[in-house]
């Protein structure tokens, strides 16, 4: 039986480690495990092998068809960068969101959930910079993990997020995130005036990159 353990690509014996899942895939090709094993690792790497990497599988004849989705998500997300990106829906609260719409505001996209421990860690942060800028011109768009909606609504409520929520109850499954390989939250996106992804990675320094934004447009 194939047996499989989390491995991390960017350590010191990564090439090493790298080369076991490779063969791992030649000798089980029908199997998701060593693929998962390559993708979990695969965002340690540089862009060039990142992309041929996620290449090869999305075009894999014989890899499992969830994984070449999953390759196909990565794919597409680490296209987005300097990209409009289209995303419209009705809100939790049954607003209608169209970040094509929201161009001439700064908006954050943040994937997360009530019952993601540093999701709630991040909120009293992600919150005051909401208070901070949004007369500014600064949104937030949240893509909910959750997927019990009345515990959703109830925990937006009692922690004040005025801001429009995606659910479709789908947890891990959820539409847009399978869309573009969302594997981890809290994931946070930034996307500027022109409506162009401008970071994929902004929950850290996400104050300053804001601050940094407002002082850049007109």
């Amino acid at each position: 039986e194939l047996q499989m353990t989390a491995v991390t690509l960017d350590r010191p014996n990564g090439s090493v480690i790298l080369a076991r899942v490779e063969e791992l895939i030649r000798n089980f090709p029908k199997r998701a495990e060593p693929y998962h094993l390559l993708l979990g690792g695969i965002d340690q790497r540089n862009e060039s092998e990142f992309r041929k990497t996620l290449e090869g599988i999305a075009g894999s004849k014989e890899a499992p068809d969830q994984v070449k989705q999953v390759a196909a998500g990565h794919l597409r997300r680490l296209d987005l960068k300097g990209k409009a990106l289209d995303i419209t829906f009705s809100a939790l609260d049954g607003r209608k969101v169209d970040l094509g719409a929201m161009q001439g505001k700064i908006v954050l996209v943040d994937f997360w959930a009530t019952w993601c421990g540093p999701c709630v860690v991040e909120l009293p942060r992600v919150k005051a910079v909401y208070d901070r800028f949004h007369e500014r011109g600064f949104e937030i768009v949240g893509i909910s993990f959750d997927s019990n909606r009345s515990a959703l609504e109830k925990f937006v409520q009692e922690r004040n997020m005025p801001w429009p929520q995606y659910f479709d109850g789908k947890a891990w499954q959820n539409e847009i995130g399978r869309k573009f390989a969302v594997t981890a939250i809290p994931t946070m996106w930034l996307i500027d005036r022109d409506g162009k992804v401008i970071d994929l990675q902004a929950r850290q320094d996400l104050e300053a990159k804001v601050e940094q934004l407002m002082r850049q447009s007109p």
